[in-house]
């Protein structure tokens, strides 16, 4: 399940509009992926950390919906320069830190094992999520390729946000842990698998 792959047309068609605007106004696309890992760390503290499993996850939804904004802005603009894509994939990082923190102040308050395997795995995901990332980049910084995985950043964040969602719903703790569970060994995997693949890149260019 490769969620994020899917969804790019699907952003490129309903925010496109508000991208050409933007950059109308003469809004620079910095601004706003700095502006949206400001909002999306102030919505996980604010309101995700703090209980509030239906406001926080459906607003963070919202805001990771408008996070192709900037790219487009600089599409539009002709800019794909070599900072943007780097200050894009900063700012993920701390807003993916962000979110998979919060669940884990959420995980402290269900109690016993089932809340001790929850707060393990939303922990578990926040190295892990950031490996994932980092293998990729890493490989293209070596002129290789690393997009292959079971899990990209989309599926995580969309899997997690959703069983907080339904745990906010009122259905039972379990789901939560289930939800996280299954992001952590997804995340695993595609790291596994991600290495795989730059170690046969690399063994067919040494033959």
């Amino acid at each position: 399940m490769v969620i994020g792959q899917r969804g790019r047309g699907f952003s490129s068609a309903v925010f496109g509009p508000a991208a050409r605007a933007l950059v109308r106004w003469k809004v620079p696309p910095d601004v706003v992926t700095v502006a949206g890992t400001v909002a999306t760390a102030a919505v996980a503290f604010g309101l995700l950390a703090r209980g509030h499993l239906v406001a926080g996850p459906l607003l963070l939804g919202l805001v990771l919906l408008t996070d192709s904004i900037d790219g487009l802005m600089a599409r539009e603009l002709h800019r794909n320069s070599a900072w943007g894509a780097f200050l894009d994939s900063t700012m993920d990082r701390f807003g993916d830190a962000s979110i998979y923190s919060a669940i884990a102040i959420v995980a402290l308050g269900i109690p016993g094992t089932l809340g001790t395997w929850t707060f393990g795995f939303a922990l578990a995901i926040v190295p892990l999520a950031l490996i994932v990332s980092y293998a990729r980049a890493r490989a293209e910084g070596l002129g290789l390729s690393a997009s292959v995985g079971i899990a990209e950043r989309t599926d995580r964040l969309i899997i997690s946000l959703l069983g907080c969602l339904l745990l906010g719903l009122g259905l039972p703790e379990w789901v939560l842990t289930l939800a996280l569970g299954w992001v952590a060994v997804a995340s695993l995997i595609t790291v596994v698998q991600r290495m795989a693949a730059v170690y046969r890149q690399v063994q067919g260019h040494g033959a």
